[in-house]
């Protein structure tokens, strides 16, 4: 029973993803009063970060301000600032701008990049979670090159053109093509001592077979399209060490000056919150209506629930779930606000799992409908497309990638937090110069 008297409830809503947007739209009609707790003022399309990543797209193509999408909405209120803990005697956020009180807390902070307990790794292989990670990999990658370019080294320029992904997942997968294509497309004009064309990518998955999620035949093919683009795929490889200058593998060294990660996701913070158990993983088992067992104001969803599905397996962490999840909670708490009963458990509506590789192909596994190659790439980017958030950015989106399939340009490549190029150089600018951003 809720200690507030207010006579509109407050719904708190932890994260601005996929979940807690979907939830607070479907609150738009509710006598309720909603703040949204995010330590970022945007919501962030994650599919297409590595497109970021690998210069197709800008920052700005992929992320929206919060309030900006709220501007219509009015009982919606955002606060930016970090949630330290969640008090649930008081039924108050404990963030470092102070408490927010709640009669409902929907949880929808998502996950993170996990290290398997290496996180000494991050420094030399980011993962794909955020912007910033995003134009740190492009930042990186790009370098590469240009480090290629300078270098008199055949050794080094070897290891600069050795790019390096970790993971056989959709971000794996999605991140090698892109890559191999950067490198034997869209900068192939663009270096005289170099050819960008030599530049060697792998793609390193623990398990027998990259995208696990999917059926063995669309696994075949999307190494087998990898394969076409370039991509060296190692499969049951397991990863001993990651260092600046490269990657250890059980039986060798692969010397690589760029890293990226995308072979584990992890939960933080969230089970310590709300003082309750999680799985491996940090994730929140909930009941069938979202809730934190003993809680029943209190909800998981997206990444960082774990909800059962069918077959052992769980609802899978992607944003088709998470937006199910927000849509239902809108449901079952106007409902509940408005005195009615909302005793319909929460079922997800698996639509299908997709990934791209490179420009011209994909797999999208429908269920008992599989495609591949060409027309799956079309479908990928029309599915993609319709997800965005912004109202003017689909199309501007379209665009971008319809220009870039045309030309085989990269319409963002650009080198931002730029540093010396050789280790030991200068940090500081000398007087009368102004370091480059």
């Amino acid at each position: 029973m809720s200690t507030i008297t207010n006579a509109r409830p407050k719904v708190v809503i932890i994260g601005s993803g996929f979940g807690g947007i979907a939830a607070a739209r479907a609150l738009k009609n509710a006598p309720v009063d909603i703040k949204i707790i995010d330590r970022r003022n945007y919501h962030l399309f994650q599919p297409l970060l590595y497109q970021v990543a690998t210069a197709d797209l800008s920052p700005a193509d992929v992320a929206w301000p919060i309030r900006g999408i709220f501007s219509g909405q009015k009982n919606v209120s955002v606060a930016l600032t970090e949630v330290r803990d969640v008090d649930k005697v008081a039924q108050q956020v404990i963030t470092d701008e102070g408490a927010f009180p709640y009669d409902h807390l929907i949880v929808a902070s998502g996950a993170h990049h996990s290290y398997f307990g290496r996180d000494d790794w991050e420094q030399h292989a980011p993962g794909l979670k955020r912007i910033i990670d995003a134009t740190e990999i492009r930042k990186q990658v790009l370098m590469a090159f240009e480090r290629a370019e300078i270098s008199n080294s055949d050794a080094e320029q070897r290891r600069q053109l050795t790019f390096v992904v970790v993971g056989g997942g959709p971000t794996g997968v999605e991140m090698a093509g892109a890559i191999a294509e950067l490198a034997n497309h869209a900068l192939a004009a663009d270096f005289h001592r170099i050819n960008s064309r030599d530049a060697r990518v792998i793609l390193i998955e623990a398990s027998d077979r990259v995208l696990r999620a999917f059926p063995e035949k669309l696994s075949a093919k999307a190494q087998a399209s990898l394969e076409k683009l370039g991509v060296e795929v190692m499969v049951d490889t397991r990863v001993q060490d990651i260092t600046e200058q490269g990657v250890q593998l059980p039986n060798q060294f692969i010397p690589s000056a760029t890293k990226v990660w995308g072979a584990g996701v992890a939960v933080k913070n969230v089970g310590r919150w709300l003082d309750t158990a999680t799985d491996r993983t940090g994730r929140v088992p909930v009941n069938p209506d979202l809730s934190v067992p003993d809680s029943p104001n209190i909800y998981v969803i997206g990444d960082a629930a774990q909800v059962p599905w069918k077959d052992g397996l769980d609802v899978p962490g992607i944003a088709p779930a998470a937006k199910q999840g927000g849509k239902y909670l809108g449901k079952r708490i106007a409902a509940l606000t408005a005195g009615k009963t909302h005793d319909t458990p929460f079922r997800y509506r698996h639509a299908g799992n997709l990934a791209t590789i490179g420009r011209h192909a994909a797999v999208i596994d429908f269920g008992r409908f599989h495609l591949s190659g060409f027309i799956a790439w079309w479908l990928w980017g029309i599915a993609h497309i319709y997800f965005l958030i912004g109202v003017r950015n689909p199309v501007f989106v379209a665009m971008n990638w319809f220009w870039s399939y045309l030309t085989f340009s990269k319409g963002a490549r650009l080198i931002t937090g730029l540093r010396p190029l050789h280790e030991g150089h200068d940090t500081e600018p000398k007087p009368g110069v102004q370091a480059a951003e």
